[in-house]
């Protein structure tokens, strides 16, 4: 069961992330001070009304025989003109803010998809993928809802506050004195309440992000589940989780809910006092009834924004911890800035070396030692060990995923730290064990990689990979749609489609990390010969579990515990009779 969370971890930047809500705003300025005048047309019809509404009753109560009905219908009709007008502006101003947004909401989208496209690998190995789609979704359509709504709403009570306040002042300053003495106990009880709620709703949002994260997980391995019988181990940790957020849900909404309810009360309160001065000002003739109408109906309307902005504040208090979540993403550190100096790599040859490199994912604990490698141009080079040796680490080096800690790793003799990192990568093609393919036709997916191939040279490469004949089988061929992750095809056949893909890639160099692992041994034979011709010209690095698939390549490292401990040819190494050896034989014992 995992284990609850009781620390509640205080907001980072508040103010921060209002001011950032804010500047999304800042393209919209001229349309928000629009809304803020209709804002206050509505607000002024709709403080016109308890006026027009106790002119009626004064009217009404002149007594027996001196009853002004026309006036009295007069006044009836201004406040319904009044009460409609503002409503139709209030319509107008909330299709306004839900147009704005969704635009804000857009570009929040963009501009954190644009952040992950630029952040290193290493951040999405330390995160999960369903707390990062919260962010993108959840957290984003909470602020969003806040902008349609709360924005509105704080200049519709500030004005309506305001004015409320000076129409009680012009009545009766007695009544209005009485008012004000609620205002400070309002403004107490919704600082504390601020101060207990943020943490709540910043905690509810992570929770989410935990949530999501697990479901994606479990999403992705069902088979797994399955398979082993996991389903009610499954169930028990999701119950877990899923009782951690509604419980984070439930307490913060505890406190949230409270506030309207509290502030009613103490607007309450206030309405019995306003009616028990207001009586006894009436019985000593220094009020009349429809100035006491009026007066209430103005401290209804004093009252019920300053409840309204509580609760506004309330969704306000969550949209700044979804908006913490979102920025602090948006101000993560992206991959280092290429050197103002770097330069393009380009008419790459493939000679690849490494001197004395040393990394690790985490400062306490080196992967590599001391790597040293020599990759002549059109070489293919085998990287072989035992799982956690070091190997794909040296692919994520090659590539610049990742910069070594010390020494340096060289492409025809240049530094890679001092070439655009795009450049480096586009040097090579990769098919990695954990296929990739999107949702998308087959002629796409292939395609990925040079967005102007043609179908010749699509199914030239589909025909080099002994995927052609799968692909002909299909009722659309190269146009058939792949669904979303490739489920309607097999693993073997995505790898398949990814090595079409690495192959119609014209790049020098090629890295094939255990690229053949979910296709049979004749179909790899295959692929391996087709493969052979493609790499003719190409430096190579393969990372080979399988030791009989890499028998042909010009250069083995053997890796072990971050350390390359041999180098040779097949032949080489197996007369040392050494740790190589020892791998190859296990595997044919």
């Amino acid at each position: 069961m995992a284990r609850r969370d009781t620390v509640m971890k205080k907001p980072k930047d508040t103010r921060g992330a209002l001011r950032r809500m804010l500047q999304y705003l800042g393209p919209w300025k001229y349309v928000i001070a629009a809304v803020a005048v209709l804002s206050l047309l509505s607000n002024i019809l709709n403080l016109w009304g308890p006026s027009l509404a106790g002119s009626a009753i004064r009217e009404a109560a002149a007594g027996a025989g001196k009853v002004n009905f026309d006036a009295v219908k007069h006044y009836a009709g201004l406040m319904l003109l009044c009460y409609l007008g503002s409503a139709l502006i209030g319509f107008g101003i909330s299709l306004i803010m839900t147009v704005v947004s969704r635009r804000v909401a857009r570009r929040m989208r963009q501009d954190v998809f644009d952040k992950l496209m630029r952040l290193p690998v290493g951040y999405f190995d330390r995160h999960q993928a369903g707390d990062i789609i919260s962010r993108v979704s959840y957290d984003i359509d909470v602020i969003s809802t806040c902008m349609a709504t709360d924005i509105v709403q704080i200049l519709s009570s500030v004005v309506t506050v305001v004015g409320s306040l000076v129409m009680m002042i012009s009545i009766s300053l007695p009544l209005s004195a009485l008012t004000l003495v609620t205002v400070p106990v309002s403004i107490i009880y919704t600082v504390t309440m601020r101060r207990k709620t943020q943490p709540r709703y910043a905690k509810r949002s992570k929770s989410y992000g935990v949530l999501n994260g697990f479901v994606e997980e479990m999403l992705s391995g069902q088979k797994t589940i399955l398979a082993y019988a996991y389903e009610n181990r499954v169930d028990e940790r999701f119950d877990a989780i899923n009782r951690d957020a509604a419980d984070a849900f439930s307490d913060a909404e505890h406190y949230g809910v409270t506030i309207g309810p509290t502030m009613t009360a103490i607007n309450n309160l206030g309405l019995s006092l306003i009616a028990l001065l207001g009586g006894v000002l009436f019985l000593n003739g220094q009020i009349d009834l429809g100035r006491i109408s009026s007066f209430v109906l103005y401290s209804r309307k004093f009252a019920g924004p300053i409840n309204a902005v509580a609760e506004v504040f309330n969704e306000l208090f969550s949209a700044l911890a979804a908006s913490e979540r979102v920025f602090t993403l948006l101000d993560e550190e992206e991959e280092g800035a290429d050197t103002a100096d770097a330069f393009l790599l380009t008419n790459v040859r493939g000679d690849v070396s490494a001197e004395h490199v040393a990394f690790g994912y985490d400062p306490g604990h080196t992967i590599l030692h001391d790597l040293n490698l020599e990759a002549p141009a059109g070489e293919l080079t085998a990287i072989v060990g035992p799982t956690g040796a070091g190997k794909t680490t040296i692919i994520n080096l090659l590539m610049r995923f990742y910069d070594p800690n010390s020494g340096v790793i060289r492409i025809d003799g240049h530094e890679i730290r001092t070439a655009v990192r795009r450049s480096v990568r586009s040097a090579y093609a990769m098919v990695l064990q954990d296929t990739w393919v999107f949702h998308g036709t087959i002629f796409e997916n292939i395609a990925y990689g040079k967005a102007d191939a043609t179908m010749e040279e699509v199914v030239a490469a589909a025909k080099a990979a002994r995927i052609h004949p799968f692909i002909m089988r299909l009722p659309m061929g190269y146009d058939t749609v792949i669904s979303e992750d490739g489920g309607n095809i097999s693993k073997g056949q995505k790898q398949l489609l990814t090595i079409a893909r690495a192959m119609l890639y014209d790049a020098p160099m090629l890295i094939l990390d255990e690229a053949t692992s979910n296709v049979d041994t004749a179909t790899e034979r295959e692929i391996q010969k087709a493969m052979r011709e493609l790499m003719r010209q190409k430096t190579c690095f393969v990372i080979a579990h399988r030791l009989s698939t890499i028998e042909n390549a010009d250069r083995i490292l053997v890796l072990r515990d971050g350390d390359v401990v041999e180098q040779g040819t097949h032949r080489e190494l197996m007369d040392r009779k050494g740790f190589y050896h020892q791998l190859y034989a296990a595997q044919f014992e």
